[in-house]
């Protein structure tokens, strides 16, 4: 590079380009998504449109509403966006992680599997937080159990005091689907200090893991649309 020459910033992405890639991820994997936010709109409106006529405010009514129905519109695509980023992923391997990994606070995983059967391609992911150490089995239910309790007794021998939770995520009985898995995780009762959590992580590193790639996609905490772009901020 010639000498003077800077290299150029990189185009910030405007928040009503973000918002269609979202429109458009979530269309192609629930294509009624179009039908439902237009049902969204239309219902505050028609809700907004009612009140005004019974307080003889029909214009006022309808200015006001109209926001709201937007904002309604939105809210329905976040949630719908949320939902289709799950189910793009559901089945490959290493979702549960991706999953997990939503988590914004309080948890650590790490971006490998613990444990993993080369047969069948189970595995468990193993995460950190003040509730203790909480295993996540991959694989049909029934089979996955084994591979689990394994890991619980490995963590046990290390951490004997400590409580292990486990969970199996999936759609079979008694499993945890995968968008219920990170509010699952979050609601686990808090039992240590921050102190004692990162003295946990410390021992757990020692026990390694297993280099495994998470499968790309839309983060379903980051498929909601920037709601300060939308007012222009």
């Amino acid at each position: 590079m010639a000498r003077g020459e800077s290299t150029p910033k990189p185009r910030k992405q405007r928040w009503y380009n973000q918002l269609w890639q979202v429109f458009q991820f979530t269309r192609r994997v629930d294509p009624a998504v179009v039908w439902w936010m237009l049902a969204t709109f239309a219902g505050v409106m028609a809700l907004a449109l009612l009140i005004g006529v019974l307080v003889h405010q029909v214009v006022y009514l309808l200015i006001v509403g109209f926001p709201f129905a937007l904002l309604g519109a939105m809210y329905l695509l976040a949630r719908r966006a949320e939902t289709a980023s799950y189910r793009s992923i559901e089945g490959q391997p290493g979702a549960a992680l991706a999953a997990l990994r939503s988590i914004r606070s309080g948890w650590e995983f790490p971006e490998e599997p613990v444990a993993i059967d080369p047969r069948t391609q189970d595995m468990v992911f193993r995460g950190v937080g003040r509730a203790g150490v909480v295993l996540v089995g991959e694989g049909p239910s029934g089979r996955v159990g084994k591979l689990l309790e394994n890991e619980r007794k490995k963590v046990a021998r290390v951490l004997p005091n400590v409580p292990i939770h486990l969970l199996e995520a999936g759609n079979g009985e008694g499993q945890v689907p995968l968008r219920k898995l990170p509010t699952r995780v979050r609601k686990l009762k808090a039992t240590l200090t921050k102190a004692e959590t990162a003295e946990v992580t410390k021992r757990l590193k020692a026990l390694g893991g297993m280099r495994m790639p998470v499968p790309k996609g839309i983060d379903p905490m980051r498929a909601r649309p920037d709601r300060k772009g939308i007012k222009g901020r």
